[in-house]
């Protein structure tokens, strides 16, 4: 599983630009999609929010990627 930390410039950074950050989604569009469609779980739990906060020691997983908030 590839493992990617991702900064915090905020207090939180919500999951639809998270993933776009992480270069997992392309678009916004793609994001929701990802996000619909199930594929994305937070803390090992599966979220349908795109608008989700995700604050410092977050763990965002989609396929094979872990992206890990930090601050």
């Amino acid at each position: 599983m590839k493992t990617i930390e991702l900064k915090l410039r905020d207090e939180f950074i919500r999951l639809g630009q998270a993933l776009k950050a992480a270069g997992i989604a392309q678009s916004g569009v793609d994001a929701k999609f990802m996000i619909q469609d199930g594929e994305v779980t937070v803390n090992h739990e599966q979220e349908l929010r795109r608008g989700r906060k995700l604050y410092d020691k977050d763990e965002v997983s989609c396929g094979d990627v872990l992206i890990k908030i930090v601050k």
